[in-house]
């Protein structure tokens, strides 16, 4: 199972919000660039970056991502998502030197901007955010929350070449509740590849993550907050061996 430290992005800042809401915001430090430089130091395979400004609407921080990229692509994989919603995003997030872009809103509001972004940049490259609330997809940075159900999201994109979703119950996240396992499996059953996301306290959660065969987690506030270490997270997600 692969391991995602989390990087959300907003105004420069590393910071997380509970529960996806722009008023409940913790800061966690100043430098991005430096967090990223110290996750691949500490062996992370992948880094989830997320564009908040961008998602919001209230600018972009492509510039920051270049960066992180230049630093520590050399030594991990970025995945980056936030607020890329055409196909012109989806290039402009790759021109930075990404290896994948998730796509959110666009995924449910225009799928037409999901086959033509697998056609184009191949569906290694591109993975789509489901972030549900009481069952429907949360969009426009989680401001909304759509009429689509996450299981027929779910299906949709499997339809249209996807292959791998990353999966957020948006009432856990940043709430150190625990992820939705069961959730994740079962958009699963769509023959996606399921990252969970959201909510993850605990080293026993990246376990029940990893014996349910999902195919990776996205760990951002118990990282930051020293719950555990990224070398154990590692570990417990069978991407390291235990220290």
């Amino acid at each position: 199972m692969d391991l995602y430290p989390a990087i959300d992005i907003r105004d420069g800042r590393v910071v997380r919000l509970s529960q996806g809401e722009a008023t409940r915001q913790t800061v966690y430090g100043d430098d991005p660039v430096g967090v990223a430089e110290r996750f691949a130091e500490q062996g992370a395979g992948w880094i989830h970056v997320v564009d908040l400004d961008r998602a919001f609407g209230d600018g972009e921080n492509l510039a920051l991502v270049r960066r992180i990229v230049a630093r520590a692509g050399g030594r991990t994989r970025v995945q980056l998502g936030g607020g890329l919603r055409s196909v012109e995003a989806v290039r402009e997030g790759l021109a930075q030197g990404v290896t994948r872009i998730v796509l959110g809103t666009a995924a449910a509001l225009d799928p037409a901007v999901v086959s033509a972004s697998v056609a184009a940049e191949g569906a290694e490259r591109i993975a789509v955010g489901i972030d549900a609330r009481d069952g429907l997809v949360a969009i426009r940075g989680w401001t909304e929350t759509s009429a689509l159900t996450a299981d027929a999201l779910a299906r949709r994109v499997a339809g249209e070449g996807v292959r791998t979703v990353v999966y957020t119950d948006v009432a856990r996240d940043g709430m150190l509740a625990g992820a939705d396992v069961e959730g994740a499996r079962r958009l699963g059953q769509a023959g996606l590849d399921v990252v969970a996301s959201g909510g993850i306290a605990s080293l026993a959660d990246l376990r029940a993550i990893a014996g349910a065969g999902l195919a990776g987690a996205i760990v951002g506030r118990a990282l930051y907050e020293g719950r555990f270490t990224l070398s154990d997270a590692l570990a417990a997600a069978g991407t390291l061996p235990p220290t």
